[in-house]
């Protein structure tokens, strides 16, 4: 019965640790939820503006497409040994787990706190600014440099409202993932039919076909530059490792996402390049800010503006995304000790009571899951004491933790 509930996962945020240890979350995720995931972090403003940095390093459209399809190779590679771990590794927290349990507590401390001062924050930073950037361009037509102000308080309600939706509930952070994938590809299969039908009405650029590797570039450097233009476009392939103990029946859903998700990707990415290269020619490319834009203003015309709406859904899931993994990593470092202790404790539906997730201190006889949605949770034999929140803060959320058992008990009845 455990091994079935613990495949199947089952309703609400948190469950029974198998053994009666202590809670854990449950296992939501299912097999499409991680493609959805996987897509749409891998999915951001990337493909929408790194073609023209790809063209300018390699030199040529040929070369290009060939450093965007090694680009998904690699991805793919990466992805496969991450999985492997992650069969070895059961645990959320991706490659924080990892080194932990290979390298020990030091590397993965370093490790945690570079990842959460550094980099996801930069990350959330950048992709929100440019989601600002798209959402409000068209209240600002004919401008070329938009309102520094405008775009900082834009991206800043981007995050805040992200960082709330996260909070409330992962169920509807997976749903926005999902309904961000959906947009995304839509979006790049509109951008791959709109390449189809200019060619089928004879006015593409074949002759940059004809030659396409006229030009290319034989300097390492610049090589080096045109992949990681590229690479930039498939980040995010590894964070389906972040939700590891979320997702149901793990072992066979992990290898299954990335073999689904990741070619799918580079598939799309690879018809979107042959679809800006048959509309645009190669200076149009390399002058573009946005080669996304500036397709969408040739081939789509008075819906042009369909093209920065798809950019914005793109980033906006790009960092839903972000902040969805990133949480699972905080949550899985502070419960091995190497950030603030708080930072292990769930929150359980409708933020009506706190739940402690420590495998050692806390026991299933202290922690009881209750039948209804109002009333989630029964501390029975837990005290202030027993907790490992700063006094302050125990003692009051044990007389609210009472004092909401008090108020759902006499609903019930």
């Amino acid at each position: 019965m455990e091994r079935r509930q613990e495949r199947d996962g089952g309703e609400g945020v948190s469950g029974l640790e198998p053994g009666g240890r202590g809670l854990r979350l449950r296992r939501e995720i299912g097999l499409w939820s991680a493609v959805s995931l996987t897509a749409g972090c891998m999915v951001g403003s990337g493909i929408f503006m790194s073609p023209q940095g790809v063209l300018v390093y390699i030199g040529s459209p040929g070369a290009s497409l060939v450093v965007w399809a090694v680009c998904g190779l690699l991805a793919m590679m990466g992805a496969l040994c991450y999985a492997e771990l992650g069969a070895l590794v059961p645990k959320s927290g991706g490659e924080y787990a990892y080194i932990l349990q290979i390298f020990g507590s030091l590397p993965a401390f370093l490790v945690i706190y570079t990842f959460v001062l550094l980099v996801r924050p930069a990350a959330i930073a950048a992709i929100s600014l440019s989601f600002a950037e798209y959402a409000v361009a068209p209240f600002y037509p004919g401008c070329s440099s938009l309102p520094q102000a405008v775009l900082k308080g834009v991206a800043a309600i981007c995050i805040l409202s992200l960082m709330l939706v996260n909070c409330r509930s992962s169920r509807l952070a997976t749903m926005l993932t999902n309904v961000c994938a959906v947009a995304k590809v839509f979006s790049l299969l509109v951008i791959v039919g709109g390449g189809a039908v200019v060619l089928g009405q004879g006015r593409g650029y074949t002759d940059g076909f004809l030659f396409a590797f006229h030009n290319t570039t034989q300097q390492p450097g610049r090589i080096g530059m045109a992949f990681y233009q590229g690479l930039w476009s498939f980040d995010g392939w590894n964070n389906v490792n972040y939700v590891m103990e979320e997702l149901k029946n793990p072992k066979q859903n992990l290898v299954w996402a990335l073999l689904i998700a990741i070619p799918l990707v580079t598939s799309l990415y690879l018809l979107v390049n042959i679809s800006y290269l048959l509309v645009l020619s190669s200076s149009e490319i390399l002058s573009s800010n946005a080669v996304a834009v500036s397709w969408g203003n040739q081939v789509l015309g008075t819906w042009a503006w369909l093209v920065p709406l798809a950019v914005t859904l793109s980033t906006f899931g790009s960092v839903n995304g972000i902040f969805f993994g990133g949480s699972r990593v905080c949550y899985v470092a502070a419960r091995e000790g190497h950030m603030l202790p708080w930072l292990d404790h769930l929150w359980n539906h409708h933020w009506l009571s706190l739940v402690l997730a420590d495998k050692e201190q806390e026991s299933s006889s202290t922690l009881q899951v209750a039948s209804r949605s109002i009333s989630c949770l029964s501390i029975s034999d837990a005290s202030p004491s027993g907790c490992r929140w700063p006094p302050c803060i125990s003692s009051c959320s044990w007389k609210l933790l009472q004092l909401l058992k008090m108020c759902t008990k006499g609903l019930d009845r």
